[in-house]
């Protein structure tokens, strides 16, 4: 039987991620795991700034202003549970492309449970999120729950 000591939580931030993070934090309560919550800013965004003839530095800047930026946000998410004071919960917001970062995470940390959601905001974004859980599915080396 499955018995998480560290839990990995992908998050965008979305309703169906705070559903993630619901039964993660569940899981982590019955089992005393730890949890760690990721963001990933995707790599992507800031290279399509290329397209407009904006210098290094100013795509840095950006970059920099986007993961400050979702720092802010993860932390009003894990705000939202009440459970999350209870916790042993690390978050981390990084640049790249997010379902290699997240298998990075996973590998690098020891992580045994990844709990991410199969869908991810509204329109487009559903769809690219989409992606990720079915990469992250394909690549990981741990069990992976998806929630809806």
């Amino acid at each position: 039987m499955l018995m998480p000591t560290k839990i990995l939580v992908p998050t965008d931030f979305s309703e169906f991620s705070d559903k993630a993070l619901a039964q993660a934090f569940d899981i982590a309560q019955e089992y005393k795991a730890k949890v760690r919550v990721l963001h990933v800013v995707n790599e992507k965004i800031g290279h399509s700034f290329d397209d407009y003839d904006l210098t290094p530095e100013s795509i840095k800047d950006m970059e920099a202003h986007m993961v400050n930026g979702a720092k802010r946000k993860l932390q009003r998410q894990l705000g939202k549970f009440p459970q999350s004071k209870e916790l042993d919960i690390v978050s981390d917001v990084v640049l790249g492309n997010p379902a290699e970062e997240i298998l990075k995470v996973q590998a690098e940390q020891g992580i045994d449970l990844i709990i991410i959601s199969s869908l991810g905001r509204t329109g487009l974004a559903k769809y690219f999120i989409g992606g990720v859980a079915r990469n992250v599915l394909k690549g990981a080396t741990c069990p992976v729950l998806l929630t809806k």
